[in-house]
């Protein structure tokens, strides 16, 4: 694995995952159903260039039928995370948009659309 510019503890790393969550207007999270937001250092497959990951069913795809099912999953990396940017200020930025950008796929926006909104 590559080295990472800006060191930082898992521990301050989940603190501004939080702080990134607060910042997400209480009318949504309000309406998130079954879902776990967690910190991993790396995805399983090694990959080095994935910040974060939804996995589960969208709320616009889950049918009457929805029950029973494990919490959808929103992971949020480090250390690629780490490895993208130069300043503390930089990570507070990306983690901002990474978990944003997850949380939208949960309410079933793709990424197409969320580059048209800018969260590229």
């Amino acid at each position: 694995m590559a080295s990472v510019p800006v060191e930082m503890s898992r521990e301050h790393f989940e603190e501004l995952v939080g702080e990134a969550l607060d910042e997400v207007p209480a009318e949504l999270l309000k309406v998130m159903d079954n879902v776990v937001i967690v910190v991993e250092d790396a995805p399983a497959d090694g990959s080095d260039d994935l910040l974060g990951l939804y996995e589960g069913t969208a709320l616009t795809d889950r049918g009457w039928d929805y029950a029973g099912v494990l919490p959808d999953r929103i992971t949020i990396y480090r250390l690629p995370t780490l490895r993208i940017c130069d300043t503390e200020t930089d990570v507070v930025d990306e983690v901002a948009i990474t978990v944003v950008h997850e949380i939208a796929h949960h309410f079933g926006i793709d990424d197409h659309r969320l580059h048209e909104l800018g969260w590229g």
